[in-house]
């Protein structure tokens, strides 16, 4: 993949986690009213801009990101979401839904147009498992699927996404417990299906780009410290079963992939961080989310 002219900006571990509890509060810029991950300042670099030819607008693909809530809470539906689980983990901190936008969503959505022949929105979109509009969008996009709490009216309406021919991608969770947490959520979604690990001879690692392997993108942190530390681990340690990357899918009865789970990586790091190492983006951005996340969405659309 050819790399753009990229910032290159050094940050301090300190300096990060800074910034970070930042996002979790008032300084995200996001409120009930935002819509498009284009209406969010870059907490990175900044993010690419282009636009499609007018009349055509609708006629392209769009990373839509789920709005969701985390932790606490019961409800009835098919055994009732929202039922949390102790141990390890991020679940339940505020916003979570939001980690790594708007620039991971733009910057992918950037990289998929110039990498392929489709046409990409330009500003990406968030939305809500009831919205009404939801059909209209192939594909959405979970992060930090660990501390996901599903409503009864989310959990109908995302099995009725999922069985019409929806296509899930849940990305950056880490460990045991938060996988636990999510799988309970989707097995009350689709009670009937259980999750698989996909192998590397799914048509999925050929859509675009061969992919040969599962590789591990860690948070920007992490990965710029094993520049000077090869020794370095590249998996967030958040309990048991933090290490292994997993990609587990749920597939519908004509074996078609409904649900794709990145579990023990974040890909979303991988796009959004781009411009502030050229270490990592050499490393992870470059070799292993953006190969990917293209993949994944090129597979989508023509499956």
């Amino acid at each position: 993949m050819r790399k753009a002219p990229l910032i290159v900006v050094c940050f301090a571990f300190g300096s990060g986690l800074l910034l970070a509890q930042r996002w979790y509060g008032e300084g995200s810029g996001i409120d009930e009213n935002t819509r498009t991950a284009r209406e969010v300042a870059s907490h990175s670099t900044g993010t690419p801009e282009w636009s499609n030819r007018p009349g055509f607008e609708k006629d392209v693909f769009t990373f839509a990101r789920i709005r969701y809530s985390s932790g606490g809470g019961r409800s009835s539906f098919a055994g009732g979401f929202g039922q949390r689980v102790g141990g390890f983990g991020r679940r339940g901190r505020a916003n979570s839904w939001a980690i790594d936008t708007p620039d991971s969503d733009l910057n992918l959505s950037y990289r998929l147009q110039q990498m392929t022949s489709m046409k990409v929105d330009p500003d990406g979109r968030y939305l809500r498992l009831t919205d009404p509009e939801l059909a209209e969008y192939p594909f959405i996009y979970i992060v930090e699927p660990g501390g996901l709490n599903l409503s009864d009216e989310e959990g109908s309406a995302l099995r009725r996404y999922l069985l019409n021919g929806g296509f899930l991608m849940l990305d950056d969770f880490w460990g045991a417990a938060e996988w636990d947490n999510m799988a309970g959520e989707l097995k009350k979604v689709l009670p009937e299906r259980t999750f698989s690990e996909l192998p590397l001879d799914h048509p999925i690692y050929t859509a675009v780009f061969q992919i040969k392997a599962k590789g591990q993108v860690p948070s920007v942190y992490l990965g710029m410290q094993s520049e000077y530390d090869p020794e370095r681990r590249t998996w967030e340690d958040h309990g048991p079963d933090s290490e292994q990357v997993h990609h587990r899918g749920l597939f519908d009865d004509k074996g078609r992939l409904m649900v794709l789970a990145l579990h023990n990586t974040d890909n979303g790091d991988g796009w959004e961080r781009e411009g502030e190492s050229d270490y990592y983006f050499k490393n992870f951005s470059e070799k292993i989310a953006y190969p990917l996340g293209i993949n994944v969405m090129f597979y989508v659309m023509t499956h």
